[in-house]
């Protein structure tokens, strides 16, 4: 079976790998701009607290812009990991397909949740309560879905491990069943106000934040190692032309 890479495919392949510490670098440059980091605004945060963020003026939501752009980033990354589970997946690419369509559904999960945030802050003079509503609910949004990360998280470590054709390293796969098993515990952020299971908690916020990056710089260098052996000539896949 060949599967050529032509120089255009190639290329587009290793931008689409480099977004992913790309995705990091810009995502949290624009949440440090805007004040998302190092502090969030928490569960128990006071309706004043909420309405004073929001409304301290211009680099909130142009913080949040930019964090949305480095966001968007994920889609190519998605992209290229699709591509290269497909190499290495034999008969049907049923694993291929669901890390595809859950990896896409992530990234509106994470989007979306960056355009409420940017509402709220666009008219800070409307009623508190409003506010307070935006930001519980792009919060709840940001952290809680974690079902479409889990699944393609499950999806990309039983490609990995399950088969000797991937050019995927088995790393990876225990990887990815890390990562997943870290988001498992952000459902329970709808419970609590304060403390590390709170949506700005230790075992919440800052555990699935530090994991999605790690993921994210991960799946992207080893991407870009895969492409760049198979353009030298050294296919990682065992009997793949």
């Amino acid at each position: 079976m060949t599967r050529e890479l032509t120089g255009t495919s190639r290329r587009a392949l290793l931008a689409c790998a480099w977004c992913g510490p790309l995705t990091v670098v810009v995502a949290f440059t624009g949440w440090l701009i805007a004040g998302v980091l190092p502090v969030p605004l928490g569960a128990s945060s006071t309706a004043g607290e909420v309405v004073d963020f929001y409304s301290s003026g211009a680099h909130v939501p142009m913080g949040i812009a930019l964090a949305s752009i480095g966001i968007s980033l994920v889609i190519p990354v998605i992209a290229a990991i699709t591509y290269v589970m497909w190499l290495g997946e034999p008969g049907a690419p049923v694993l291929t397909s669901i890390q595809a369509v859950s990896g896409t559904a992530t990234t509106v999960l994470l989007l979306v949740p960056m355009l409420l945030m940017a509402s709220a802050g666009f008219r800070p003079e409307r009623p508190a309560e409003l506010t307070v509503l935006l930001n519980d609910t792009a919060w709840l949004l940001f952290i809680t879905p974690v079902g479409p990360f889990v699944i393609q998280n499950v999806a990309i470590a039983t490609a990995i491990l399950s088969t000797s054709t991937t050019p995927l390293p088995r790393w990876l796969g225990f990887l990815n069943l890390w990562v997943g098993f870290t988001f498992t515990f952000d459902v329970i952020a709808y419970a609590f106000h304060d403390g590390p299971f709170a949506w700005h908690g230790l075992l919440i916020f800052w555990l699935a934040l530090t994991s999605y990056a790690i993921w994210l710089v991960a799946m992207g260098l080893t991407i870009r190692h895969v492409i760049v052996a198979r353009a030298a000539g050294r296919d990682p896949i065992p009997g793949v032309a």
